[in-house]
């Protein structure tokens, strides 16, 4: 079945850099073997797959057909190479930039198999822009089972992390070990044995490993490993930023209201922006950023 793929980089600045991500407006029809393959095809860390819940009827599958309206509510799924994830939060930007650029800003409402996720969208200088108020994000100490083997394959002993914060497995929809490097050097030299830490993380169920710098007490550099994606490393990662921020809360080094920014993909030669909004009253967590549609012809739209 031919599935018309949209392809959008998420967490760019000024329209650069960011995590690219597939995008199929309406997935109606399409099985899930069917989307694995087209996530294999597109090669991305993730490819969203929406269900607009007041779709037309008898569409016809993946072709990119939205109500006439525009999309407001959707279930969506999200498939890396290798398999479904729970939740992605640069492909639910991604997705989010694509239904605005097509119907114009607002709110967004996805369900998605870790709760209900609101989306709010909007352009500002030529660029589109969504922000994602992620699951309640919480997070807990990491065991000594979890942190020695997760420093053995970075090649790093306790003296390479920062001791203002504790390695912890944060928590915002999907679960992230959070290792504080000592020096931006360390981050920039970072190199891993991806046997070893895909075995671990499969065993401990987590979807990235957020390893961050800070350069101040608002503004973090980060790096996110992503073995269970079939990915060495993803250039932004926004459920990861909201776990993140979930643990800069927890372990009481911010406290609401918070806005911090995260610089992720610059190792990569890819730069990415991610802004983190810590709310009062809020159990989740606010992640913004923009989002640019990447040029592609029709066959690379049509995936079979």
């Amino acid at each position: 079945m031919t599935a018309h793929v949209l392809h959008y980089s998420a967490f760019t600045h000024q329209g650069r850099g960011g995590n690219p991500a597939g995008v199929v407006l309406n997935a109606h029809g399409l099985t899930d073997a069917e989307m694995l393959r087209i996530a294999q095809v597109v090669g991305y860390s993730e490819t969203a797959f929406l269900f607009p819940e007041d779709s037309p009827a008898d569409p016809r599958p993946g072709d990119g057909r939205a109500p006439t309206s525009g999309i407001q509510a959707a279930r969506i799924r999200y498939f890396s190479p290798l398999a479904e994830v729970a939740f992605c939060g640069h492909a639910t930007v991604a997705s989010a930039a694509a239904v605005a650029d097509r119907h114009g800003p607002g709110e967004l409402h996805l369900s998605t198999h870790v709760g209900p996720v609101v989306i709010s969208t909007w352009t500002a200088g030529g660029h589109t822009g969504a922000t994602l108020t992620s699951p309640p994000a919480s997070s807990r100490p990491a065991t000594p089972a979890e942190l020695e083997p997760a420093l053995d394959a970075f090649g790093w002993t306790v003296e390479d992390l920062d001791p203002r914060f504790p390695a912890q497995v944060g928590f915002a929809g999907n679960h992230h070990l959070m290792l504080g490097v000592g020096s931006r050097d360390t981050l920039a030299a970072m190199t891993y044995d991806y046997p070893a830490l895909a075995r671990l993380m499969d065993v401990a169920s987590w979807t990235t490993v957020n390893v961050f710098w800070a350069e101040s007490d608002v503004v973090f550099h980060a790096r996110n490993p992503f073995p269970p994606g079939g990915v060495v490393e993803d250039p932004a990662t926004g459920a990861a930023a909201a776990a993140f921020g979930g643990y800069l809360r927890q372990i009481g080094h911010s406290r609401p209201p918070a806005t911090l920014t995260i610089h992720q993909g610059h190792d990569l030669g890819t730069p990415s922006e991610l802004t983190v909004e810590l709310r009062p009253g809020q159990d989740g967590v606010a992640v913004s950023g923009e989002a640019t549609e990447m040029p592609s012809d029709d066959d690379a739209r049509r995936v079979l």
